[in-house]
């Protein structure tokens, strides 16, 4: 994890166990998942952090991909139901353990997350 911190600024709600946010694996630490971002508690404050693309998350387009876990034609977005994660320059939604994220009419697969 990087020493730099992208503070999340207003952020009134005290994260932790029994919170009501799932949480997520990210960089040797969990972060909440929180109104589409990734909040992990550093001090006094928030920091904002996102997953990277990576080998275990690229970004890539999989039109390919066999979407499960939703019907064919759920479109994820805001009120979909799924939980929005920060994604490289992007938002991908959580759905049984994989980021989806909606492009050009089909969901692109873009790995794998441990959700609690």
């Amino acid at each position: 994890m990087s020493d730099d911190c992208t503070k999340h600024e207003g952020h009134a709600h005290a994260h932790g166990p029994g919170c009501g946010h799932k949480t997520i694996e990210h960089d040797g630490h969990k972060d909440y998942l929180h109104e589409g971002h990734l909040h992990h508690v550093h001090g006094d404050h928030v920091d904002e952090h996102k997953l990277a693309v990576s080998g275990a998350n690229p970004g890539d387009c999989t039109p390919a991909h066999a979407c499960g876990g939703h019907a064919k034609d759920h479109a994820h977005g805001p009120s979909c139901g799924h939980d929005a994660v920060a994604h490289g320059d992007h938002v991908d939604y959580v759905v049984d353990g994989h980021l989806h994220h909606a492009h050009d009419g089909h969901c692109d697969d873009h790995g794998s997350v441990v959700v609690a």
